[in-house]
């Protein structure tokens, strides 16, 4: 796996991630279900980042060695990370728009 494609596969979990976990918050809340978002966004990308990495592995025939591991483990934190501080801080920035119009 290069660089290249590490990033590309850390944009689509990182995005993805966002997605799926909001999409999920929105169902238990409906459900009045008690949730941890961060554990919920860490599980998330942890079924993302395995399946992205076993379907790259099997479309380009790749082996599993030690460095692909790494990669996936790799994948999965920082896919993890960039979705809870990205989701965040979206939220707090339309937060603060909505105050400051209802301010003026």
């Amino acid at each position: 796996m290069t660089l290249h494609i590490f990033l590309l596969a850390l944009m689509v979990v990182a995005t993805f991630t966002t997605l799926f976990t909001q999409a999920i918050k929105t169902i238990l809340d409906e459900h009045k279900k008690k949730y941890y978002s961060n554990t919920l966004a860490g599980i998330v990308a942890i079924i993302l980042s395995i399946g992205l990495a076993i379907g790259y592995a099997i479309i380009k025939d790749l082996n599993f060695d030690a460095a692909y591991v790494v990669y996936i483990i790799a994948l999965t934190v920082l896919g993890w990370l960039s979705a809870i501080v990205g989701y965040d801080k979206v939220l707090q920035a339309f937060t603060q728009i909505k105050e400051k119009n209802k301010e003026d």
